[in-house]
This record gives C-alpha cells, structure tokens and sequence, in this order.
C-alpha cells in the first residue's frame, strides 16, 4: 500500500482544552499532538460506521452470565461466518466462580448483523452483562 502524505490543517482550542490533550498525550505517551488526535478521529470514525453504516466491522461480544442458568449464553454455533473466534467452540470461555462465566467472542461482519446478534445474546436469560465492542477491519482506515 502507497504511504499517504500527510495534511496539515490548523485547529484553535480554548487553553483549558489544549492543556487536557497535551496532558492526555502525555499520560498515553504519544510523540506528539497530532499523533493523539489522529487516533481520536480514527475512533469516532470506527464508532460512527458501526452505528450508521453497513460496513465490514470487527469486534468482540463479551458476556457474563449465570452459567447454571444460561445453556451456552454465546450461542455461537448459529453464527459461524460472523463468529470468527478460533477455538472449537468459537468462544473464549473462562468460569470466574461456581455460577458465573465470562465468554468473548471475535466477530466480523457487517456492521448491523453484528448488532442484532451481539442484542439478541446481551438479551438471552441469565446474561448478567454484555457489551458489544468495535474496531475496524483496518482496510480502510490509513496510520
């Protein structure tokens, strides 16, 4: 892939602002400003297709639940073009205690697919919490 030039384009920041993301830079250790801002745009774009678009998207649904009470809470079997997670049960599955179990699974996919499924499981029975987490599948996004 050709390397992009870069584009400078000037921002005016109330100093409050500008003291916060030069401490924030700091605190995370980027090399400068507009290595920090360039990160904050990538993700609200990865936010903004996830919740407005139909693109491809990757991501993990985490889940808590009740194992006694929920027969395999991530259903992964009835998903496994989406479910990309390599393992037999296409899950990360670990028992925290006696009734509790946290599972993650790897998804890619589209956007609203992945939607609807990480609702339909974050909803099932015995699903303590769940959390839907997206990122991009990093074609289209440059460094």
């Amino acid at each position: 892939m050709k390397k992009e030039t870069v584009s400078r384009f000037s921002v005016s920041l109330p100093p409050s602002l500008l003291g916060q993301l030069d401490q924030m830079a700091q605190e995370k250790s980027y090399d400068n400003r507009s290595l920090a801002i360039a990160d904050m745009i990538r993700d609200q774009l990865v936010e903004h297709r996830q919740k407005f678009s139909n693109e491809d998207i990757a991501g993990t649904i985490t889940l808590v639940y009740d194992h006694p009470q929920t027969a395999r809470a991530g259903n992964a079997h009835g998903h496994p073009s989406i479910i990309i997670t390599t393992s037999y049960f296409r899950t990360v599955h670990v028992h925290l205690d006696h009734h509790n179990c946290l599972e993650v699974l790897i998804v890619r996919g589209k956007a609203g697919v992945i939607r609807r499924i990480a609702d339909e499981l974050i909803a099932a029975k015995g699903v303590k919490h769940g959390k839907l987490t997206v990122t991009t599948t990093g074609k289209d996004l440059p460094t």
